[in-house]
């Protein structure tokens, strides 16, 4: 696992990784931007109290607090544009570590949709739930990083593995790797934690989980495996057999 997070990080060189996350932070400042403006000028455009002299104090709070806001947001903006290219992300990894791999048919919007409304609901219920927990000195931080650590360990295998497999494979899978997916997890959600490095966190969290996912060698016959229908499964066999493959001690890439 350990090799897999360093292989991450490593994608962080890539030219085509830096111009995407360049389109994705300058799209998001833009659209901060644009927000902040619009509220400012709907504020600054009504007339809250009929006071000349106290409209303009609540709309320049209310403009401030807007700000405060927008910077507070922004990593996570940046992550969710990020995460109309992820995508592209996985084959950048897949290109560069997994040449044998074929094209990944991907995931349909229905599909992409339905696991990323369902992701963000039970991340906002159940960080709510934790929310008093939060306010508790010395507490808060394993809290959070253990109960995030579960939603985005499932939410990134379900990203990346979600390419090649179907969704209540997927879901199998998750289940019995569920206690490499929270390491995974916490390792994901202790990066977006820290200042400026959560605007690239989410690249390499995606490459991160790649390698986790996408064996490349059948260890034990000595030889490279065959063209590959989906992660871990020559072209020919079964899901059945496809699954044994993923979930078996050499299920987890170890790349080269």
């Amino acid at each position: 696992m350990i090799k897999a997070l360093l292989l991450g990080f490593r994608q962080l060189a890539d030219p085509a990784i830096g111009r995407l996350l360049l389109r994705c932070v300058l799209l998001t400042l833009a659209t901060v931007i644009a927000l902040i403006v619009g509220v400012a000028a709907l504020l600054f455009g009504l007339d809250l109290t009929g006071l000349t002299w106290l409209d303009p104090i609540l709309a320049t709070a209310g403009s401030a607090l807007v700000l405060v806001l927008a910077w507070l947001l922004f990593p996570i903006v940046v992550a969710l544009i990020l995460g109309l290219f992820a995508e592209d992300v996985i084959r950048m990894v897949e290109r560069r570590h997994y040449p044998n791999l074929p094209a990944a048919p991907g995931m349909s919007l229905a599909a992409q949709t339905y696991a990323g409304a369902r992701f963000v609901l039970v991340a906002l219920l159940l960080n709510l739930l934790a929310l008093p927990l939060y306010l508790v000195p010395g507490a808060n931080l394993p809290i959070y990083l253990g109960l995030n650590g579960y939603l985005l360990g499932r939410e990134y295998f379900e990203l990346v593995a979600g390419q090649r497999l179907q969704l209540r494979e997927v879901a199998q899978l998750r289940r019995e790797r569920r206690g490499r997916l929270w390491l995974a997890g916490v390792a994901i959600a202790a990066m977006l934690v820290i200042p400026v490095f959560n605007l690239v966190a989410p690249v390499v969290a995606i490459a991160f989980m790649v390698h986790l996912v996408a064996p490349l060698e059948s260890r034990g016959s000595g030889r490279a495996a065959g063209p590959m229908a989906s992660v871990g499964e020559p072209t020919g066999h079964s899901t059945q057999e496809r699954r044994k493959r993923l979930t078996s001690l050499h299920g987890i890439a170890k790349p080269s």
